[in-house]
């Protein structure tokens, strides 16, 4: 269990919520601790998702069936795209080791839209990064093709 000085500590590093300032001791408030043992499955593809996950401890792998995505650690978050559209989860999420969570669900970040618009302006910073990412990252691949 984190005390709630730990809670705003460790979500201050995560990139999205990095900015925030006052705000962010209300949004870690309502978020959610989960624990889960090494592999299990947190969500599957294909399954409706309303939260994303930020890792406190542990590693998690962002899978399609047996290919493996990505490979989630402490302080990065993962399930993103389901918190913003309606959409079913386009990959399953894995436990690699036992795993605790911060879970921020579509209410609650809504809510916390709402009250601090700002929030919403800092995650399209971050979503924007990770797509430059993913389209430097395919531009190397064909260049190696």
């Amino acid at each position: 269990m984190l005390t709630s000085v730990d809670r705003l500590l460790f979500v201050r590093r995560v990139p999205i919520f990095k900015e925030l300032r006052d705000f962010i001791v209300r949004l870690t408030s309502v978020m959610n601790e989960l624990s889960f043992p090494a592999n299990y499955t947190i969500f599957r593809q294909g399954e409706e998702g309303r939260s994303l996950y930020i890792v406190v401890s542990g590693k998690v792998k962002v899978h399609i069936g047996n290919k493996q995505l990505a490979e989630v650690e402490q302080g990065k978050y993962f399930g993103e795209m389901a918190v913003f559209d309606t959409q079913p989860r386009s990959a399953s999420a894995t436990t690699l080791e036992p795993c605790e969570f911060l879970e921020l669900t579509q209410e609650q970040l809504y809510d916390a839209i709402e009250e601090t618009p700002e929030i919403a302006v800092n995650i399209i910073r971050e979503l924007s990064r990770l797509i430059r990412k993913l389209n430097d990252d395919m531009n190397v691949t064909s260049l190696r093709s």
